[in-house]
Formats: structure tokens, C-alpha cells, sequence
């Protein structure tokens, strides 16, 4: 007990630390307090996270831990060699927490910071939902992109060189980026969209839904957000609103794509991960799932999982994980495949 107070009083400090830094820098705090319309918290590692996502941990291509997770291909031989640095090892894979993604209604709210709401004087669009007909909803939301690299500043395993380092980190927030509420201009980060916007393309997504509830989505079928929708336009709108919840993952999964399109985020899965990460202009959505943290911790196992692959249908898990006011903005752990030669130096 006395260990777990001891990692919380760390992990606070470290928090504090990090917020003061970022206030700091950017010269836009006006409070340490959630604002009325800004809500949040501080992920718990100790209680907010489902470590079971971690796995399955593998060597080579044999199953060492499963605990009933989902995974993707990994290289076949347990040996593996990297020139740079030389080093032979074994060749392990598995998921790591790496980055934390806010949704967020109001713009400059620090949803994974507990509700900090930041006032540059800029103006932005605002989150918004527009009823189009009884039937018919789109959303609008920003979207704040952290590196969190749970295991390397919670210093969980020391000089294991598969682990991203650093801490948590404010990445990139939409706000100051006039694609993210511009469909047609986001057309010169992604301009293949125009080719997934017609009926034959989008029927294609109901396949990629169907896998990715199943177990994992179709890597293949790059343009679709599974049961959420499409990957393009890179951009806030949601032109078919059902929930805050189903909304929300929608643009985590577009958000990780913008990343990689702007070589802001890599992949490390894979043969040609196991020396290190490398950059995938198109996200490979197999790559990555996620687990919701705010504003219900998505820590309770339903159908034996607590994180979800990109695509799957959110009637699976996502009810009562939404609620009025304070439960509106969302926040995301974001575990990504890792394929490492570990061996030593």
C-alpha cells in the first residue's frame, strides 16, 4: 500500500510539474480550475488504465500472454539482429500506452489535464451539434493530441530499450491548425479523398465494421473508420452525429491519421519495427486501440476487453460512458503494436 501512495504522490508531482511547464511556456493558463463549460480530470494510472491491454505479449511469433486480447501478425522468427547500433536479441511484441487524445467541445480545454481551460485571445470554432431533421445530426469538436508515454516517465522498466521515452507533452492542438475546420482546404494534407467520396467506397466500410467488432479491422480498407465512418475529410466535422461517444472516436481515429499523414506520429509494428519506429504516411489502423479515460474510465472488462480496436461499433461498449454537461468532452488512451529486437547493446 505504502509503494502505491508513493507512485501516486510521484505521478501527482510529475502532473503538477508538467501543467505548470506547458502554463508556462505558452503564456495562456488564466486558471488551474476546470472553466463552466471546460471539464476533465487527471488520468490515475493506478485506476484509470486497463493494463490488459498491453497484451498479448508475444516472442517471435509464439503467444506468451494472451489474456483474451486481440492482436495483429508478428515476425516468425524469435531471433532477430539490428545494425544501428549492432545488437542481437529476441523479438517481443506488444501494445504500448503511448499517447492521450482530448475531444472536446470548447476550444483550449485541457480535457486530459483536469479541465485546465487555456485563454490565448484567439478565436476559434466551438464544439456544436446542428439537428438537421428528426432524423438527421452533424457535430463539430477540437481535438488535442498528447505524447504520453505511460511506461518511460512512470519508470515502470528501466533500460528497456522498446519503450518510447519522455513524458507527458502537449503535442498539437487543432485550434491553431485552419485545416481542421476547413473540409476543402484539409484537401491538400489528404487529396485522395476525393476518391473514397461516393457510395461504392463507404458500403465498403460496412465489411471493415463488421471485422473490427468482430476482432480487429481491415488494414486494407485504409479510408474507413469502421462503424464510426470515414477516415476523410482530416477534419472536426462529423456530418453523422449518433453520439458524443461514437463522434469522439471518430475523430481520435482521424486525429491519429492527420498525425501520421503530417510525419508527427510513427509506427513500430511489424518486421520494419523491430529496430525502431518508422514513419507511415498512411496509418495502418490495425496498429492502434484505445480506452477511454474521461469521462468514465473504461477500466471494467465487457466481452473480456476494456480498449478497443479502431472501427469497432461502439454499442458494444460505449453505453453509459456519456452524460449531460460534465460528461460531454472525452478523453483517450491510446495503446499502440510494438515490435521490438530486445537485446543488449
Amino acid at each position: 500500500m505504502n509503494s502505491c501512495n508513493s507512485t501516486s504522490t510521484r505521478l501527482l508531482r510529475r502532473l503538477i510539474a508538467t501543467v505548470a511547464v506547458l502554463a508556462g511556456l505558452l503564456g495562456l493558463a488564466t486558471s488551474a480550475q476546470a472553466g463552466p463549460t471546460c471539464h476533465g480530470q487527471f488520468m490515475n494510472p493506478i485506476t484509470d488504465i486497463c493494463w490488459s491491454c498491453m497484451f498479448p505479449l508475444t516472442l517471435g511469433s509464439s503467444t506468451l500472454i494472451s489474456d483474451g486480447q486481440p492482436d495483429i501478425s508478428n515476425p516468425s522468427s524469435p531471433v532477430c539482429f539490428c545494425k544501428n547500433p549492432p545488437r542481437i536479441g529476441v523479438s517481443i511484441g506488444f501494445w504500448e500506452p503511448v499517447r492521450l487524445v482530448d475531444v472536446t467541445r470548447t476550444p483550449f480545454c485541457m480535457v486530459g489535464l483536469g479541465g485546465l481551460q487555456l485563454d490565448p485571445g484567439i478565436e476559434v470554432p466551438r464544439g456544436a451539434q446542428v439537428g438537421h431533421d428528426s432524423k438527421t445530426r452533424s457535430s463539430f469538436y477540437q481535438v488535442h493530441w498528447y505524447a504520453n508515454p505511460i511506461l518511460s516517465w512512470l519508470e515502470v522498466l528501466l533500460d528497456f530499450p522498446c519503450l518510447e521515452e519522455g513524458s507527458l507533452d502537449l503535442a498539437y492542438l487543432t485550434e491553431v491548425d485552419p485545416l481542421w475546420a476547413d473540409d476543402e482546404l484539409s484537401a491538400i494534407l489528404n487529396p485522395e479523398a476525393v476518391l473514397f467520396a461516393n457510395v461504392v467506397a463507404k458500403a465498403a466500410c460496412a465489411a471493415d465494421c463488421v471485422a473490427a467488432s468482430a476482432g480487429m479491422p481491415i488494414a486494407s480498407l485504409f479510408w474507413c473508420a469502421g462503424c464510426q465512418g470515414s477516415i476523410y475529410p482530416m477534419t472536426g466535422h462529423v456530418t453523422t452525429h449518433i453520439g458524443g461517444v461514437q463522434a469522439s472516436v471518430l475523430l481520435t481515429q482521424r486525429m491519429t491519421a492527420k498525425m501520421h499523414r503530417q510525419f508527427t506520429t510513427f509506427s513500430g509494428a511489424g518486421s520494419q519495427g523491430l529496430c525502431g519506429y518508422y514513419p507511415l504516411p498512411i496509418m495502418d489502423k490495425t496498429h492502434y486501440k484505445l480506452q477511454m479515460v474521461y469521462p468514465v474510465p473504461a477500466t471494467s472488462k465487457e466481452s473480456g476487453q476494456c480498449c478497443q480496436p479502431y472501427g469497432r461499433t461502439t454499442m458494444i461498449w460505449g453505453a453509459g460512458k456519456e452524460y449531460p454537461v460534465s460528461g460531454e468532452d472525452f478523453s483517450y488512451q491510446i495503446f499502440r503494436k510494438r515490435n521490438c529486437c530486445a537485446g543488449a547493446y
